[in-house]
């Protein structure tokens, strides 16, 4: 029934269905798809009232985003970028910050109080918007898109001091001026026990739950780690997302990365699209009537005094002039944190409950512009190569996508290894997740058999994807999705029999049987124990390996029964002592028929 919290939920997810794939039909991308549905449902149709309820309940898509940011990147990624996120990042706010107080103070918005809260809130980008873009785009590994990261990094922990400089400069608190020391030790303390929390107790807790084979629960933990850890944060006065980035983080070099990633993925992307449309719901249309000309002139030339700044920083920090631009187009717009400290500047009295409703109208007119600014700049650059970073994101997107790491997986991955080459491994065995560790490998733990685990695990980068689970059902449910949904991928698997082979030989590239090339070595052996030389047993070798190849060819065009005369073969004379009972021949696996002779 309308106005019921279940209405409510059917029309947003009707609006998401609606606009999202109509909007990327038109190339002008989901997020702007989001932020017309939001508009229709609330300010146009009136549908959805009380805006304020779903805004704050959305915002857990950007602590989900940012938990996957932070799975995306190991620490020692994160301490090469210290120099971006420390030292470029409070370059951005605080001279985007000045310039804009000076503009509000000029404007007569408010005192020189309120102006500075309006100037540093206005410095805040939308992490948000920003980073949905750069993911539709598929440059989060670009150079451009990494500095763009450490800004927005950096913006995230600078809510903490601005909502202080709230309570600095709010009327009648003076007592409470002098807790800022003490909020920031208690925050770097929280900071501290995050780490430590995320190092040395959240892997092992994942191993014993792996252990059960219940995915539900794998999901309950994964949902836990991030609203837990961004509870934690949000106590000590910390954003919540930047509680769930350090969580990611700390779990980046985890076995259970990728099965993490792709269990918390269809959260993030539904609680994102919700906060994109909230965004739209949240537009006071009342507001920007009556004070149209100041947003057609505010909203500009904020977004151009920051995209200046912007531009000129990352210069000085040795970004190309495409990159710097790039980036001042991304990240013009004000931010979802300047909700929080406009509604708080306002709360303590610094400035009216109506200028906060402007300004949170100014920034999200530049959010819903962010989208065109960001096509824009790229219609502006010369189309040059995407420039990538040497490093990608802990071992996915390696040239070669291993699924199952058994006797067979180990053997092939050795070869790839001494070769030179990247593998990335997943394997959906605790225990063998366990054994490897111990002999120095790092696999991750996931389901191949899920195609949510295959897109984190890398495989829409990966060259090659070898398929070397155990079980036969196993491979072929892995190589049908693979083949469905991921066309291009070259697959190489390890088929179990021969009947296993030759239905494979039509659908992957490459093919062969655990037991083939090991016989084939055995039997050498056996010929030179004899006392044949080493190059004449060689030879033979090869000439079973080339007749049991074109035998294979001859059974897929004629069936299993044709080209049994390409078969080495002598008479046998069985003499029983009974009778022997008609049964199957089997091998040591229990597949039938034998090898060799079928």
């Amino acid at each position: 029934m309308p106005g019921s919290l279940f209405y409510e939920v059917l029309l947003l997810l009707a609006g998401a269905v609606v606009a999202a794939p109509l909007f990327r039909k038109l190339g002008l991308g989901t997020v702007l798809g989001y932020l017309a549905a939001g508009i229709v449902i609330g300010p146009v149709l009136q549908r959805i009232i009380d805006t304020e309820e779903v805004l704050h309940f959305s915002e857990y898509g950007i602590v989900f985003l940012l938990f996957v940011i932070g799975l995306e990147l190991k620490p020692s990624r994160l301490w090469q970028m210290r120099g971006d996120v420390f030292g470029l990042g409070p370059a951005q706010v605080v001279l985007s910050g000045i310039l804009m107080s000076g503009l509000a103070y000029a404007a007569a918005v408010t005192d020189w109080r309120g102006s500075l809260v309006i100037g540093f809130g206005l410095a805040l980008s939308s992490t948000a918007f920003a980073m949905q873009i750069l993911t539709d785009a598929g440059e989060m590994s670009s150079r451009y898109g990494q500095r763009s990261f450490s800004i927005l990094l950096f913006q995230d922990l600078a809510i903490v001091p601005l909502l202080a400089l709230v309570t600095i400069f709010s009327p009648g608190t003076a007592e409470e001026a002098a807790t800022p020391l003490t909020d920031f030790a208690v925050a770097i303390g929280a900071i501290t026990a995050m780490v430590l929390a995320g190092r040395y107790l959240l892997t092992p807790m994942f191993q014993i739950i792996a252990s059960t084979g219940a995915r539900e629960v794998m999901i309950a933990a994964a949902l836990l780690v991030v609203l837990g850890s961004a509870a934690a944060m949000q106590a000590v006065g910390l954003s919540m997302a930047m509680g769930a980035f350090l969580s990611g983080v700390m779990l980046a070099e985890s076995s259970y990365r990728h099965e993490l990633e792709a269990d918390i993925e269809p959260f993030r992307g539904l609680l994102l699209a919700l906060f994109f449309m909230a965004v739209g719901l949240s537009v006071d249309v009342s507001v920007i009537l009556d004070n149209l000309l100041f947003i057609a002139l505010a909203v500009p030339i904020f977004m151009a005094v920051k995209a200046l700044v912007i531009y000129g920083v990352c210069r000085l920090w040795g970004s190309s002039h495409a990159d710097a631009v790039q980036i001042a187009f991304l990240l013009p717009q004000g931010g979802e944190f300047g909700f929080v400290l406009f509604t708080a500047a306002a709360s303590a009295g610094l400035f009216s409950s109506e200028t906060s409703s402007l300004l949170i109208s100014c920034v999200t007119l530049s959010m819903a512009l962010t989208p065109f600014g960001a096509r824009l700049s790229k219609r502006l650059m010369p189309k040059v190569a995407r420039e990538q970073l040497a490093e990608d994101y802990a071992g996915a997107g390696a040239d070669v996508l291993m699924i199952g790491f058994s006797r067979f997986g180990q053997i092939a991955a050795q070869i790839l290894l001494a070769g030179g080459r990247e593998v990335t491994v997943i394997d959906d065995s605790p225990d063998r997740i366990r054994q490897a560790a111990s002999f120095g490998f790092r696999i991750y733990f996931g389901d191949g058999t899920r195609r949510d685990v295959l897109i984190a695990s890398g495989i829409e980068r990966a060259k090659i994807v070898v398929v070397a689970t155990q079980k036969r059902e196993v491979t072929d449910r892995i190589v049908d999705l693979i083949s469905a949904d991921f066309p291009h991928a070259r697959l190489f698997v390890r088929s179990y029999d021969r009947l296993h082979s030759l239905s494979l030989r039509d659908r992957v590239e490459y093919e062969l049987r655990e037991t083939l090339e090991s016989g084939l070595l055995f039997g050498r052996r056996v010929l030179e124990g004899l006392g044949m030389s080493e190059a004449e047993a060689a030879d033979i070798g090869d000439d079973i390996r080339r007749r049991d190849e074109e035998r294979l060819r001859i059974q897929a065009a004629q069936g299993l029964g044709a080209g049994r005369e390409m078969l080495y073969n002598s008479p046998v004379r069985p003499e029983p002592l009974i009778k022997p009972k008609r049964v199957p021949v089997v091998d040591e696996e229990g597949s039938e028929p034998l090898e060799g002779t079928a």
